[in-house]
């Protein structure tokens, strides 16, 4: 019997991917452990190997398309197997998944489609909400004199409205309150544009350049979108007074400066008093799934680390069982990686908690999305040195002072619960020999 090849799940959340391309084509021999296909998702582009020794036979779907995890995408053949020992196929819900038998046909048709009429023709044809399919060709293509000569046609029709104008002409008379009789029209049969409109408003903005969203960047909107609708964020701010953290930070690297191992970094440090916290608030290492509250018996810190074209967020496993010094090497790895673009579906998938630190470019306090589904994110600003009140007898100190906001899913987080685990964080920074005590 063929092996199915099924899209892995490559997160928790994960509910589809994107196929980027296949390595193989129809009929190619194909080993197990072998690169079949490389996939997408909001977070990395991968690899993805053959279940199975064989030949490769039954795509069912194209490149560049999404692809519901968990679905057979295609098969494998065995030794003495062949296309009529694959299974029948249902007929597709979506235009995603190839028909075997019409492929050809579709790809004729698509490109004979895209070649019946120029590219002002098309514009023509769109501005005045005419089907090109409607237009007598005066030759292969369809031209601006063919549509020009069908709107003649049209001529003695009475128009839908007195002046006609685009949408957007339209939208924007009515935000600037403009009569649009009075307003010469540049487009086919005087159709009044927007250009028309912004002429005569005054209003003349110029387009600058647009940048087609990138698959990365499409899925971080669609997920960032979702978790941002679906989950009710709560936010907690509070002020902390990193003297004695930045005391200790600067202990830790005189060793590590000793030992010629590279210097603790805040986020690491921090990342290291985050995971002990997280140790004793279970509800902020968990997540809200099938109306249950699930606790999950890791602790796996995410750190968000900006990419040229998105945001990765590389896992640090068991982060609450590491030294700082082993947070800070595995950071230092995973952030290098991270932006070379070698980084594996295991290091980025997983995490149970984020940590979102903006410090370095000088943000003192933001709120961050949580990153489903998860229940929480800590958001870091940057460390600012001002005078402060430091005992009852309002003695002013000049102390490094550091704002932290914590994002929190109210259907699994109280407030409550939130502030006493930020107000073990702000304990353990203020006093870092808690995590000793």
């Amino acid at each position: 019997m063929p092996t199915p090849f099924i899209m892995p799940k490559m997160d928790m959340d994960q509910e589809s991917v994107t196929i980027n391309e296949w390595l193989k084509k129809e009929g190619d021999p194909v080993k197990k452990g072998e690169p079949l296909v490389v996939i997408e998702t909001d977070k990395i582009t991968s690899e993805v190997e053959a279940p199975a020794t064989g030949r490769l036979a039954g795509i069912i779907y194209r490149e560049n398309v999404d692809v519901p995890v968990s679905e057979v995408v295609a098969y494998i053949l065995g030794e003495d197997e062949t296309e009529s020992d694959l299974p029948e196929r249902t007929e597709p819900e979506t235009d995603t998944r190839v028909n075997q038998e019409d492929k050809d046909k579709v790809e004729k048709s698509t490109l004979k489609t895209e070649k019946t009429a120029t590219a002002v023709a098309q514009r023509m044809a769109e501005a005045e909400g005419i089907n090109l399919q409607d237009i007598p060709a005066s030759g292969e293509k369809i031209t601006k004199e063919d549509v020009e000569k069908y709107l003649g046609g049209l001529e003695g029709v009475e128009p839908r409205v007195q002046t006609p104008a685009t949408p957007a002409a339209r939208r924007i008379g009515h935000e600037k309150n403009l009569d649009l009789t009075r307003v010469e029209g540049s487009g086919p049969r005087s159709r009044v544009q927007a250009a028309d409109v912004q002429s005569v408003s005054g209003q003349t903005p110029g387009l600058g350049e647009t940048l087609a969203l990138s698959n990365m960047r499409k899925r971080i909107a669609e997920r960032l979108t979702t978790s941002y609708q679906t989950t009710p964020h709560i936010y907690l701010t509070t002020e902390v007074d990193m003297r004695e953290a930045e005391a200790s930070r600067k202990r830790m690297n005189e060793l590590a400066n000793q030992d010629s191992t590279p210097a603790i970094s805040m986020t690491a440090f921090i990342t290291r008093i985050v995971a002990w916290s997280l140790k004793r608030h279970p509800y902020l290492n968990a997540s809200f799934q099938n109306n249950e509250i699930r606790f999950w018996e890791e602790i796996n810190i995410g750190i968000a680390t900006a990419l040229d074209d998105g945001l990765i967020v590389p896992v640090i496993r068991n982060a609450d069982q590491m030294t700082a010094k082993e947070i800070n090497n595995t950071l230092r790895d995973l952030t290098r990686r991270a932006r070379s673009g070698d980084l594996s579906l295991d290091e980025i998938q997983n995490g149970t908690f984020t940590i979102s630190n903006l410090g370095m470019y000088g943000i003192q306090s933001f709120t961050a999305i949580i990153n489903p589904p998860q229940s929480a994110i800590l958001a870091v600003g940057t460390l600012t040195r001002r005078p402060v009140v430091v005992d009852d007898a309002d003695t002013l100190e000049i102390r490094p002072m550091m704002m932290l906001t914590l994002g929190a899913d109210h259907r699994i987080v109280d407030g409550a619960v939130a502030a006493e685990f930020l107000a073990d964080i702000v304990k353990a920074l203020e006093t870092p020999e808690l995590l000793l005590f």
